[in-house]
């Protein structure tokens, strides 16, 4: 009888066979790493054509007398430019109507989208109807609902006929665009109109990360609804907060098409806007190196607003 011994399978060497998984996984890696640049690529390039390149042109233009067209080269001719707009009382008034708009729009946009946002956000027949219609506006394009509003304020558009009818004739609805009392207030009724179903949307993305075991906890110990608010809601929304109300002061600080499709910066200079400045100084009036100037001195401005904004909207240890 002969015995078979079987001999234990040979151990690879130390370091063997993961040289070829190791060699196999880098290729990989380097693959997606390719595939990846390949896929922002594109992005890049339209990035630094219409934002990176144009800010630094802009910022150097400011410092020169460049217009849009013209036969001679531009000069340099340092501060000359801002020295003409702090001395410009047209370019204070764009201000101060920029810091109005933005005063009412903020808090007014982002408490009507926080309020209609709770609203939708409850588990009820219709609230998908609801939230279409009130994000409907936003995929609208601005220039058609500036128009459509520019008909709707007219002396005999659709918004004093609905007062004349209400009031029997008693009270006449003003002319809207045209005198300097209902100009503004006009605009920011329109733009929020426009823009509150964006931020709604936002609130509703917060809304939905706090858990639901917070306000079932809250049932149970029989807590009022400005309680669960309050105590729950609102602190649970502090990251969504801080967005909603930079972007919606960015937005507001760069009112534009709303003005240029509406007013043109009337009723005396009553609705003129910085941007709108210098769309009008850089193209209608060709100066291009002014224009510049108007558009880095907006671009501090901005800045330091929105980082004033995050330092006081932080979350404090």
């Amino acid at each position: 009888m002969t015995t078979t011994i079987e001999r234990p399978p040979a151990v690879p060497a130390a370091g063997g066979p993961a040289r070829p998984i190791r060699r196999k996984r880098d290729r990989t890696s380097k693959t997606e790493n390719l595939a990846g640049l390949a896929m922002l690529t594109p992005a890049v390039l339209l990035l630094a054509l219409f934002i990176f390149v144009p800010a630094i042109l802009a910022f150097g233009l400011a410092f020169t007398n460049a217009r849009l067209i013209s036969p001679y080269p531009a000069v340099f001719v340092g501060l000359d430019n801002f020295v003409r707009l702090f001395a410009d009382a047209a370019f204070f008034r764009a201000l101060l109507n920029v810091a109005y708009f933005a005063v009412v729009v903020v808090p007014l946009q982002a408490g009507l989208a926080l309020v209609m946002a709770i609203l939708v956000n409850k588990k009820v027949r219709g609230t998908t109807f609801f939230r279409t219609v009130y994000f409907l506006p936003v995929v609208t394009s601005m220039v058609v609902v500036s128009l459509l509003w520019l008909f709707m304020y007219r002396q005999d558009g659709l918004i004093n006929v609905i007062i004349d009818r209400v009031t029997f004739g008693l009270v006449t609805g003003p002319d809207w665009l045209n005198d300097t009392a209902t100009s503004m207030p006009a605009i920011i009724l329109m733009s929020v109109w426009q823009g509150v179903g964006f931020h709604m949307i936002i609130w509703l993305s917060g809304l939905q990360t706090i858990p639901a075991d917070l306000y079932e906890a809250a049932d149970l110990d029989g807590v009022t609804a400005w309680q669960r608010f309050r105590y729950i809601t609102w602190p649970g929304l502090s990251a969504t907060r801080s967005l909603i109300l930079v972007t919606i002061t960015i937005q507001a600080l760069s009112l534009f098409t709303q003005i240029s499709v509406m007013t043109q910066g009337g009723p005396l200079n009553s609705t003129t806007t910085v941007v709108y400045e210098a769309v009008e100084s850089g193209f209608a009036q060709q100066e291009t190196g002014y224009a510049s100037a108007i558009s880095l001195v907006f671009f501090v401005i901005v800045l330091l607003i929105s980082v004033v904004q995050r330092f006081l909207s932080r979350e404090k240890a």
